[in-house]
């Protein structure tokens, strides 16, 4: 009980710092850069990066607990410090990036997810997230669609994973979606800087 407190105080005092740093000219600029996020409250991105370096001895509740809390801001510091702490349990990352996928609605989110989250896992956990990616590369949702490609983004760097790459490039080649288009052309470059 006593670490749920804390948790719960660790998270509501967050969220009282990015209410007490908001401003007008950083929520204008997330509302333009990032035209889907919802519930800005308006913070610079080194606030964002410093906060989630102070909580990088975190646990995955305090993740889970900054998530819940909705707002565009507390969802990027989930996914940022579940980066940090993605070692500690990396089957317990793997799955809060599935369930946090489902929730969604923006590329900055979607790509701070992808790459920051499991970055630490990408050479040990390779086979679970391409698991992943092949799971949510047929999703209903265009966001898990796009996922799907940023997951693996980081793996266009080897040459002898390009075709895996490439088939789940190749599911979405028709997608009408204007972000999963994107995804693919970013892949196709980082194919060309490989070669």
């Amino acid at each position: 009980i006593l670490v749920m407190l804390t948790n719960q105080k660790i998270a509501q005092d967050i969220l009282d710092t990015l209410e007490q740093n908001k401003d007008e000219l950083a929520f204008a600029a997330t509302a333009k850069f990032v035209p889907n996020a919802k519930h800005i409250i308006g913070n610079r991105m080194p606030l964002l990066n410093d906060i989630a370096k102070m909580n990088r001895k975190a646990d995955m509740e305090l993740v889970q607990l900054l998530w819940d809390k909705g707002f565009f801001e507390t969802r990027m510091l989930a996914a940022k410090i579940l980066g940090k702490i993605a070692k500690k349990d990396p089957g317990k990352t793997l799955e809060l990036v599935r369930t946090f996928s489902k929730d969604i609605d923006n590329w900055a989110l979607c790509d701070t997810i992808g790459m920051q989250s499991i970055k630490p896992l990408v050479v040990s956990h390779q086979e679970p997230i391409f698991t992943l990616a092949t799971q949510m590369n047929t999703s209903q949702n265009f966001w898990e669609r796009r996922l799907s490609l940023v997951l693996v983004e980081w793996y266009t760097r080897k040459k002898e994973l390009h075709p895996r790459i490439e088939q789940l490039m190749q599911q979405l080649q028709y997608d009408k979606e204007y972000y999963v288009k994107k995804a693919i052309v970013w892949l196709k470059r980082n194919f060309h800087k490989a070669k």
